[in-house]
């Protein structure tokens, strides 16, 4: 399917299927044949929020590589994953531009053009850089002691209170991630007011992935009605977003440490990295699920794997317990980073239950087909076709990760550098390449603090009952949702969850110095 045909798609007729089916330059390629038909195969359990399970599945029906779609070709090998996003012949897929809030608007995520989207990475590089991290890391203290201020008030009212660790981690996520775009304190840790926008961002990332695994929901009957039956949510959110960005233009340019403080001299400056105000726009609609949103779900999802790993729970207790003097000890430096095996349980976690686990579309770029054929993973690819690598799914090949389904910290810290490098190799979380995250260092940072200082003032354990099930998955619940010890995400391109349900006990009297 080409750029051009995106938003009069419909149901292909008897000819196509045909062709699609015996003719296409994909044709050789295995796969679901309602795929090899139609995207409607992706989109329909795009919709019901399990792709990258059903990818996971059909690779292991037909292999490394499989026809995803009518023009897409999906992978599962980490030298696919090199030779298609650190490769400068491809780019994102058209399919991006779906994404776009307003004709001509484009933000770090939907920008399709390598050049700009090259200026854009240079300005949101800035506002990680270390030497930014460092500057805002009070700000982000402050809110981390807040999220343990309010266990502890949960922990004293009863010792019996199960707390939802996806609500809490969400509000400290979204909480951190407006101050760092616009310093707005948003406060959804203690206020109701902003938690609506939660559900927003949810939303507004299911919308865009929808529309990309099947573009012809992008048309002019789906999309009105899309947009009427998420309109109230849709206008809340994007009300406060103009708050945000209308109250922090209005003061000068230092009275902040946030993004805007560090990209405010290129903002209509006319030069080659300017960026225009309503630009500000797009950036913040993609700023809070890729800042806050994703580091939310990979903490969430390590207090699911703790909780539910006694040897791994004990250890790294162990180690925090033994490293810090005193939780104020706890913040970025030579102590934290070195807490090697708080490192391989995050890295195990985002491993299990990667917050993007899709398939992240490129296709060759413009103008580059005058330089010979494009061969991946030694597969010669025609023209017009869409390509990817599943993160889940890479993340679970056992000829990478034996056992792919346990959590196992300690397969991030064996001696064995070779076998450690093939690892790092099919270890995706943050994407790789020129578009990779920007924010890794940060999302380190903020996740290796949550976690080491809720260790340093609590012990925590499942709620007991129905309670404890929260995020695990269960017996016929379909497929790749029967995994009892897998926390489970719901793709929307960031992920939905739900859980774990946990008891906190404060740990001696360490509690007095929160």
């Amino acid at each position: 399917m080409g750029e051009t045909d995106l938003h009069t798609a419909s149901a292909p007729t008897a000819f196509e299927c045909c062709y699609r089916i015996l003719l296409h330059p994909l044709r050789s390629y295995p796969g679901p044949l309602i795929a090899k038909i139609t995207d409607g195969y992706a989109g329909w359990y795009a919709l019901s929020r399990k792709l990258p399970l059903i990818t996971y599945r059909d690779h292991l029906k037909y292999g490394s590589v499989f026809r995803a779609g009518p023009d897409r070709l999906v992978f599962n090998t980490p030298t696919a994953l090199q030779e298609i996003y650190n490769n400068h012949r491809l780019t994102k897929s058209h399919v991006y531009r779906l994404t776009l809030q307003a004709s001509g608007v484009e933000s770090i995520f939907n920008c399709v053009d390598r050049d700009r989207h090259r200026s854009k990475r240079k300005l949101i590089a800035k506002v990680v850089s270390d030497r930014s991290v460092r500057l805002f890391e009070p700000t982000m203290k402050a809110q981390i002691q807040t999220f343990l201020q309010l266990l502890l008030a949960t922990s004293k009212e009863s010792s019996h209170s199960p707390i939802n660790m996806t609500e809490r981690c969400k509000r400290l996520g979204l909480d951190i991630i407006g101050l760092l775009a616009f310093g707005f304190p948003l406060n959804t840790q203690t206020e109701e007011e902003n938690r609506f926008m939660i559900k927003g961002i949810d939303l507004g990332n299911y919308r865009a992935n929808s529309f990309m695994q099947l573009p012809a929901l992008k048309n002019r009957f789906l999309d009105p009605l899309v947009h009427v039956l998420t309109r109230k949510a849709r206008l809340n959110y994007l009300r406060v977003l103009e708050r945000m960005i209308s109250t922090r233009l209005a003061m000068e340019k230092d009275a902040k440490v946030d993004f805007y403080s560090f990209i405010a001299e290129q903002v209509e400056t006319g030069g080659p990295d300017s960026i225009r105000f309503n630009e500000l726009w797009a950036e913040a609609v993609f700023f809070f699920p890729a800042g806050g949103d994703t580091t939310a779900t990979a903490m969430s999802a390590l207090f699911f794997y703790l909780s539910r790993s006694p040897e791994a729970y004990s250890k790294l207790a162990d180690e925090v317990r033994h490293t810090f003097a005193d939780g104020d000890a706890i913040k970025g430096g030579p102590q934290l980073s070195g807490c090697r095996y708080l490192r391989a349980c995050f890295e195990e976690a985002l491993r299990l239950s990667p917050p993007v686990g899709g398939t992240l579309w490129y296709e060759l770029a413009k103008g580059e087909e005058r330089n010979g054929p494009l061969v991946v993973d030694g597969h010669v690819i025609p023209l017009g076709t869409q390509l990817g690598v599943n993160i889940y799914s890479l993340h679970h090949n056992e000829a990478y990760f034996p056992d792919a389904f346990e959590f196992r910290p300690e397969r991030w810290m064996i001696d064995d550098q070779e076998a450690l490098h093939r690892m790092y190799t099919a270890f995706d979380a943050f994407s790789t390449g020129p578009r990779g995250c920007a924010g890794k260092s940060m999302a380190y940072l903020e996740a290796g603090m949550v976690i080491a200082k809720t260790l340093w003032y609590f012990d925590f354990e499942i709620a007991p009952g129905i309670m404890g099930a929260a995020g695990a998955g269960k017996r016929g619940g379909g497929v790749g949702r029967e995994r009892g010890g897998e926390f489970q995400l719901y793709d929307g391109f960031t992920s939905a969850h739900d859980g774990p349900n946990l008891i906190f006990r404060t740990r001696g009297d360490y509690w007095k110095d929160l």
